[in-house]
């Protein structure tokens, strides 16, 4: 069983019930704490790609930097955004075999496992 991968803020409950869920159905992710280790512009492209989801569907529109954006901001600048400042990502987000889903609530992540 290949590993998945989770981009995961520990100080968040949903990320941390999803980490844990995934443990709990046999998996052992590989955890990028993606507040330190930020995504650049073009896995945020790919991220976006494989969730299905546009680059605004991406951000967590209640931070403060996201009030900055808007429907008329271009994917690009948006993705810029996200890696500037990666608090406006969305999480968790899990990674699993070229699929990719949000972990809010924690159980949509069942949706790409095996």
């Amino acid at each position: 069983m290949s590993n998945p991968v989770i981009w995961h803020n520990p100080r968040c409950s949903k990320s941390r019930e999803t980490l844990k869920l995934l443990q709990e159905k046999g998996y052992t992710p590989d955890v990028r704490l993606y507040l330190d280790n930020p995504p650049d512009p073009e896995e945020l492209e790919r991220a976006s790609a494989e969730l299905g989801l546009g680059p605004l569907e991406m951000i967590r529109r209640k931070e403060a930097p996201a009030k900055a954006l808007s429907e008329s901001t271009p994917p690009d600048m948006l993705f810029a955004a996200m890696a500037a400042d990666p608090i406006l990502i969305e999480r968790p987000v899990v990674f699993y075999k070229g699929r990719a889903a949000i972990g809010r609530p924690p159980e949509n992540v069942l949706s790409i496992l095996d």
